[in-house]
């Protein structure tokens, strides 16, 4: 019988990040094992900073310790129909906040960014990013959906995740892998975004939420019913135990379901 999801739960950011690095790294080592390479997809928000915290540890030298990023293949979660440098841009931050910083020693990854030919046509843009995808995890007619090794996700105060709000037609999509939304409430407008299928599809599923901001929305994903509506409550109850929130102490303050320290 399937399993909850699990919530691990750290005094504060510092102790969560060795956590959450050895969490990748073993994502990490089973994608290279199967299958050559890390094929991980990222959101933007406030995770690149946590991820950077946790990812430029300095390795304590075991080869389960070590990040090879140049066997990494980086998508994102959702990304913004704006140039590659623009503010709202979530490569952008990814980039300033990891990417950049990642020592040459560990090699530089391979990273899925959008065609900004197509940035005034957010359709097309959507289609273009979902070629990309069929490149790397084969023709589609033969994958029924991508199966990332791992997805790092972030939650929305309304518990939005990669870019599906609560109550919009996408989380009603069942065929396909990229799509596309212009009405986001949360600008800008424009944007496109993983599926809920491409999302169940994958091997793990790791959601980073951090601050006393995430309390009340954690509060209503896991232990209301509401909250089985929610973006992030419908990967909860797609993903099961594929799903793991790394949280620190302040985040899931007055949360009541079942909580983890370690591994």
């Amino acid at each position: 019988m399937p399993r909850p999801p699990n919530l691990y739960a750290c005094p504060d950011i510092d102790a969560l990040a060795p956590l959450l690095r050895r969490y990748i790294l073993q994502c990490q080592d089973a994608g290279i094992e199967h299958h050559g390479s890390f094929r991980v997809a990222v959101s933007g928000g406030s995770l690149p900073k946590v991820l950077a915290k946790a990812l430029l540890l300095d390795s304590n030298g075991s080869p389960d310790d070590t990040a090879q990023f140049g066997k990494w293949d980086i998508f994102y979660a959702d990304e913004r129909c704006v140039p590659l440098d623009h503010e709202d841009s979530n490569h952008k931050l990814v980039k300033e906040e990891l990417l950049d910083k990642i020592p040459e020693k560990y090699g530089k990854p391979t990273v899925h960014t959008i065609d900004t030919k197509w940035l005034d046509d957010v359709d097309e843009l959507a289609d273009s990013y979902e070629k990309d995808l069929i490149q790397t995890f084969a023709a589609k007619d033969s994958a029924r959906f991508p199966v990332f090794d791992l997805l790092l996700l972030g939650s929305g105060p309304d518990g939005h995740t990669c870019s599906l709000f609560p109550g919009h037609e996408l989380l009603r999509e069942t065929e396909g892998w990229v799509c596309s939304i212009s009405d986001s409430p949360k600008p800008p407008k424009k944007r496109i975004t993983l599926t809920l299928p491409v999302i169940h599809a994958a091997s793990k599923i790791a959601f980073v939420a951090t601050g006393a901001g995430k309390q009340e929305i954690l509060h209503k994903i896991f232990d209301t019913e509401e909250g089985h509506s929610i973006p992030c409550g419908i990967v909860n109850d797609g993903g099961m135990d594929k799903v793991s929130w790394f949280c620190d102490a302040a985040a899931v303050e007055g949360v009541s379901f079942p909580r983890k320290s370690s591994l």
